[in-house]
């Protein structure tokens, strides 16, 4: 029961070494719209949520915990979202595969930061066989 009143994720912030390369891969790569933002933040919308790219200071000092969080995305089509990455030359770290009993499609790509995204969509009847 949620009794705080949470709602949804609205933004994630993902670490990045080059913003410029990391804007250009989600515009170009994935497609996603910006979000203009302020104090030069650089986002892009994913449905109601906001990716944010944020720069890794070369100052900072290792807290010892990995910046990078774990991220699983809603898709239409896991198969197909695969194919249409691999055609944008994008790295798909995790191939697309059936998981909890058939349930789900699932699978992850690489940013070009080496952020892993991963990604799902609800698998139908009949996906199974067609996979064995």
């Amino acid at each position: 029961m949620n009794t705080l009143g949470w709602q949804e994720l609205k933004v994630v912030a993902l670490a990045v070494d080059d913003l410029a390369r990391a804007a250009d891969f989600y515009r170009a790569k994935l497609g996603l719209e910006p979000v203009p933002g302020g104090n030069g933040d650089v986002g892009f919308a994913l449905g109601s949520l906001t990716i944010l790219l944020k720069p890794v200071a070369e100052d900072a000092a290792p807290s010892g915990k990995s910046p990078f969080p774990r991220l699983t995305i809603a898709v239409a089509d896991a198969p197909r979202l695969e194919r249409d990455l691999l055609a944008r030359g994008v790295t798909i770290s995790d191939k697309v595969q059936l998981y909890e009993e058939g349930r789900f499609w699932v699978g992850a790509l690489l940013d070009s930061e080496g952020n892993k995204l991963w990604f799902c969509s609800e698998a139908h009847r009949g996906d199974a066989a067609a996979q064995a």
